[in-house]
């Protein structure tokens, strides 16, 4: 049902209920209770004007009638002069709090706006009935919208089977539930979804996803079968099912709808990672080299591409290379870990370095001793490839000493400074700093192929080959961690497929 319909039909039946109430309590041959009963007749046969008009006259004789400010708020709702009707609904709720038409009748409206004031009706509803499905359902729906996808998932399972019938609110409770690593519990979820859409291709894409997080590789090959038609398409569809067959060893099939995915969308970074990482995993180091030097010629720029290359030679003990890709890794992404900091230094850096460069150094002036300006100045100057021997150098080199000096424990100052004693020589204090991120951070990546590069070229060759795998191995999860974020597939939320607009009974008192 559309919304709108699905809106004016739920508040109808709130009058309706509203006007019964009053009348079972109110003395037979009441003109009060006549009044009511008019007025429930005029919204029952969509005559609002005359509604209103009825009950403004009342309302002028009986002002504290709580009743007739809900009829009032319906009527103004109905014909969707929302502001009115929200305070006709306001009125009542002050003459009697706990009025349970009013209080549904004003959910209506700020549910539908996604008003998040109609969190604590909401709860107060369910205070009054802690069995009201649809208010689960609806509370469970802002508190997603709001990101509180702890608070939803238990509101999503106290609305039980009335959500079943709701794609908006079974692909909102299935992404929660998969925002909290519940997988197992998401993947029902999104089976009942698929089942509700069969003709939509997004659910099963969905449902395939959780699948294979919940490490159900053969039932999400079963579920993307149908999809992998000679003439598909999308190339995500094909990435996912290309997951799925190699976590079920079915390595040549995998390969096989990767680089369909490549040729479909070559300039799609996460593909050539993937194929990376198949290749690593396979020993097909060459193949892979080969693979991503076509991806380079389509998007030359991507940090990802030459992160996988480096690891790729490093297999084949071509360091060299490697180290000349991992230092393009620096340089094209040396600004990811300050996060939101420094946000406006960071744009002013992609099309203006000179003027970002001025910046940093007037905000130091102030702030001499400021790790993340610290940090963002001796990342600046290195960006510029500055000679050893050079003044650039030696401050870059001091300012990411302070940096590291004044907050030890920010992992990105040591790859840093790592990277900076080896552009000097200095390998065995790389070393140290790779040690020091490591210490915060196992997972650092960074560190790891700094480290790899010094120990080579100190060398210390024991731990290469352990190095190396463990690179690969970090490769990997950074790769799963990214596909899990970017795989998948919510459709924007819409009023349409919110509870309110697919039962009418949904605020009935």
């Amino acid at each position: 049902m559309h919304f709108r319909r699905a809106m004016i039909a739920g508040l109808a039946l709130v009058g309706l209920q509203a006007v019964s109430y009053g009348a079972q309590n109110a003395s037979a041959g009441s003109s009060q209770g006549s009044a009511i009963a008019e007025i429930q007749s005029l919204i029952r046969s969509r005559q609002y004007d005359q509604a209103l008009a009825l009950t403004g006259a009342d309302l002028e004789k009986t002002s504290s009638d709580y009743r007739l400010w809900t009829l009032q708020g319906i009527a103004l709702s109905l014909k969707g002069d929302r502001s009115r009707a929200l305070t006709s609904f306001d009125k009542a709720l002050h003459l009697s709090p706990s009025y349970t038409p009013a209080l549904k009748g004003e959910v209506q409206i700020l549910f539908q706006s996604g008003d998040k004031r109609a969190i604590q009706l909401l709860e107060r509803i369910l205070q009054a009935d802690p069995h009201d499905l649809t208010a689960h359902e609806m509370l469970a729906t802002l508190e997603r919208r709001s990101g509180n996808c702890t608070a939803a998932n238990e509101h999503f399972q106290l609305a039980a089977d009335a959500i079943n019938t709701h794609p908006g609110s079974l692909e909102a409770f299935g992404y929660c539930l998969v925002e909290t690593k519940q997988f197992d519990r998401a993947v029902p979820v999104f089976e009942q979804l698929a089942s509700l859409l069969p003709d939509r291709s997004y659910p099963k894409y969905d449902l395939a996803v959780v699948q294979v997080w919940a490490k159900q590789y053969e039932n999400a090959i079963k579920t993307l079968e149908p999809l992998l038609s000679d003439d598909q398409k999308d190339p995500d569809i094909l990435s996912l099912a290309s997951q799925a067959y190699e976590a079920s060893k079915d390595t040549p099939r995998a390969v096989a709808l990767l680089r369909q995915a490549i040729v479909l969308s070559p300039k799609t970074p996460d593909y050539y990672a993937a194929f990376a990482s198949l290749c690593l995993e396979h020993d097909s180091f060459q193949v892979g080299i080969d693979m991503m030097n076509v991806g380079l010629k389509y998007i030359p720029n991507d940090p990802s591409l030459y992160l996988s290359r480096g690891l790729l030679y490093v297999e084949l003990a071509q360091f060299k290379q490697a180290e000349a890709d991992f230092g393009k890794v620096e340089k094209l992404a040396s600004f990811q870990s300050l996060g939101s900091y420094a946000l406006d230094l960071t744009e002013v850096q992609r099309n203006d370095p000179e003027q970002a460069l001025a910046r940093v150094r007037l905000q130091l002036k102030s702030h001499p001793d400021d790790p993340l300006l610290n940090y963002f100045l001796s990342q600046s100057l290195m960006n510029q490839s500055p000679d050893v021997e050079s003044e650039a150098f030696r401050e870059a080199k001091r300012a990411a000493l302070t940096a590291a000096r004044e907050k030890p424990d920010y992992v990105p100052v040591h790859d840093l400074l790592a990277s900076i004693y080896m552009h000097s020589g200095q390998y065995s204090r790389a070393i140290d700093e790779c040690h020091e991120a490591l210490r915060y951070d196992p997972s650092d990546e960074a560190a790891t192929y700094h480290l790899l590069i010094s120990l080579k070229h100190s060398g210390q060759t024991e731990e290469l080959d352990a190095l190396s795998k463990r690179l690969a191995q970090l490769h990997r999860e950074s790769l799963q961690r990214e596909n899990q974020r970017k795989s998948f597939r919510l459709i924007e939320e819409n009023p349409a497929s919110s509870p309110a607009s697919t039962d009418t009974n949904a605020h009935s008192p």
